[in-house]
């Protein structure tokens, strides 16, 4: 007989591990979902659910809601994020042979708006306690060899309380680390771009988004743990996420839901920072000028906007967007953006999950196109690529509903020791010239490169 699932969540000193969540990025096989050094960071593994094909989100959703239906829950604490918590990664396509996860963690720690916490969660019997917490998460934290972050302690003295500011310093350039192209080559790729906007100019679809891949060999090793505190630094508006080797930092929001609250951050219309060099005025009046003044960047953006407030309207009591997208500035791009925030409403007696909206709102037309159905075969016709979990929601949820869901951009998946896979995609319309959305892959690549100690 299987023994309940319990957990205990207790608060913890924020002040003890200034540097906030990054500095709890010491292993290569931890959970992670950060942003603005706080988040939700996850070691060890106690339950997972895997799931394959067009019914993966609910699926989850069913196997989730049963597991913590009955879980017995001590939540000191009562924030969101706190009891039970699962991370997850969901494959892209419905017909994709990559298997989307729940995975739950034996330990948490989270950190938001100046409260931290310390969750443990198990099947097995015996006492729940702080001190037990405490005591497993510095187990967790001791690897040979290996202190928090920032912190200069050796391991045998590291611990909970020695948790520090987070130091990232500039990485050498990775030894004989060498890029190879993946699926396609640059220029089979590019005429993929040409199909497609021949495609969008027969009136078959407005939209396209074509993604494309690119494998790093690191000969000297690659550190996960390493990539993440790298991109939670450098990218701190971006949401940093690392889930079974699936790593990145994703400046898009598909849906983070506290209570009746959901909101989302949607992009389309890019700009390669090093394009501003010698322009006159301003950086950002630049990307304003460009990307704002773009008929194309704008039509690329409303499809985005009206493909997401289209599918969550259903479940919406009310819902605002901004009027005009505003210019988000990230260290290697611009983009176009724009917040959405909708009143959940009760669907059947009970506000809809984080997982029920996902499986509303998957694949948005920001990374796959429009419509939808089209733009799907389109995809599998020209990329010749399996996108896995790239482009898939990434994230996490807890027992009261809440839940945060990035859409897994400017990532990678580590494949072996010294391989990894990095993903990059864009927005075709009709407008698109292929030359251009090539270069957008390689801005959008530069993230992980940079983490990976390799010059773009």
């Amino acid at each position: 007989m299987t023994s309940a699932f319990r957990t205990l969540t207790v608060p913890l000193d924020a002040e003890s591990f200034p540097g906030g969540l990054p500095s709890f990025l010491v292993r290569d096989d931890l959970l992670c979902w950060t942003r603005r050094e706080a988040g939700l960071v996850g070691f060890g593994e106690v339950a997972r659910f895997t799931a394959t094909g067009p019914d993966r989100f609910l699926e989850a959703d069913i196997w989730w809601r049963h597991l913590v239906l009955e879980a017995e829950i001590v939540d000191a604490v009562e924030w969101p994020g706190t009891g039970p918590v699962a991370f997850g990664s969901f494959a892209f396509s419905k017909a994709s042979a990559h298997e989307s996860r729940l995975i739950v963690p034996e330990i948490v720690v989270g950190l938001r708006d100046g409260k931290a916490w310390l969750t443990q969660l198990t099947f097995d019997d015996g006492d729940l306690t702080e001190a037990g917490a405490r005591a497993a998460l510095d187990r967790w934290l001791v690897t040979p060899g290996v202190a928090p972050a920032g912190t200069g302690a050796p391991a045998s003295e590291a611990g909970t309380a020695q948790a520090g500011a987070a130091v990232v310093r500039p990485l050498p350039l990775a030894a004989g680390a060498t890029l190879h192209t993946g699926s396609l080559s640059e220029e089979d790729w590019k005429a993929a771009v040409a199909a497609g906007v021949a495609e969008i100019r027969t009136g078959a679809l407005e939209k396209l988004v074509l993604a494309r891949d690119i494998v790093a060999t690191v000969p000297a090793g690659v550190s996960a743990a390493e990539i993440l505190r790298q991109l939670a630094v450098r990218y701190r508006e971006c949401w940093t996420y690392g889930v079974d080797g699936l790593v990145g930092a994703t400046p898009e929001m598909l849906i983070q839901v506290e209570g009746r609250t959901a909101q989302a951050r949607v992009l389309a219309g890019t700009l390669d920072r090093r394009d501003a060099d010698g322009m006159a005025g301003s950086p950002l009046e630049f990307a304003e000028r460009v990307l704002a003044g773009s008929e194309k960047q704008r039509h690329e953006h409303d499809i985005a906007i009206q493909s997401l407030t289209t599918q969550l309207a259903p479940f919406s009591e009310a819902m605002n967007a901004h009027s005009e997208p505003f210019i988000l500035e990230l260290p290697n791009v611009w983009h176009l953006a724009s917040d959405v925030k909708a009143e959940l409403a009760e669907v059947e007696g009970h506000v809809p999950t984080s997982l029920a909206l996902i499986n509303a709102l998957h694949p948005t037309a920001a990374v796959c196109g429009t419509p939808t159905a089209v733009a799907g075969a389109l995809i599998r016709k020209l990329e010749h690529l399996d996108r896995g979990p790239y482009a898939g929601p990434v994230g996490w949820l807890d027992a009261a509903g809440n839940g945060e869901w990035g859409i897994a951009l400017r990532g990678a998946v580590i494949e072996s020791p010294q391989t990894v896979r990095l993903y990059a995609g864009c927005g075709v319309v009709e407008g698109s010239v292929p030359e251009a959305e090539l270069a957008e892959t390689w801005a959008k690549f530069r993230p992980m490169l940079e983490s990976l100690g390799i010059s773009s």
